[in-house]
C-alpha cells in the first residue's frame, strides 16, 4: 500500500515536470525567443540555452540576473547582437518560468 502512494506521488511529480516543460517551450515560443535563440548546439544570433545554463551553473544570482536581462534587454553579451527587451506585455512571472526552464536545460 505504502509503495503505491509513493509511485503514484512519484508520477505526478513526472506529470507537473512535463507539463512544466511544456508551458515553458509554449511561452519561448509564444515571445519569439526562438527565433534567435535554440535550446541546444551552437549559438544561431544569441546563446542556445544549453550554452547560458552551463555558463551560469552554480551561480545563485543567475535567475535573478537573467531576468532582469530578459525583462530589460541590453548590450550583446555572448556577441554584437543586442538583447531586446522583452514585450511589455511579458509578465514577470512568465519571465520567471522561462529563465528556469532556461537554466535547467541539459
Amino acid at each position: 500500500m505504502k509503495i503505491q502512494g509513493v509511485l503514484l506521488f512519484c508520477g505526478g511529480l513526472i506529470l507537473s515536470q512535463a507539463t512544466y516543460a511544456e508551458n515553458a517551450g509554449a511561452l519561448l515560443n509564444k515571445y519569439n525567443c526562438l527565433i534567435c535563440h535554440h535550446t541546444h548546439g551552437k549559438r544561431v544570433v544569441g546563446p542556445s540555452f544549453e550554452m547560458v545554463a552551463k555558463h551560469y551553473a552554480g551561480d545563485a544570482s543567475a535567475a535573478d540576473y537573467l531576468m532582469q536581462r530578459v525583462r530589460a534587454g541590453g548590450p550583446g553579451v555572448w556577441g554584437s547582437m543586442p538583447m531586446p527587451a522583452a514585450p511589455a506585455q511579458v509578465t514577470d512571472a512568465e519571465i520567471k518560468v522561462m529563465v528556469a526552464h532556461i537554466l535547467a536545460t541539459q
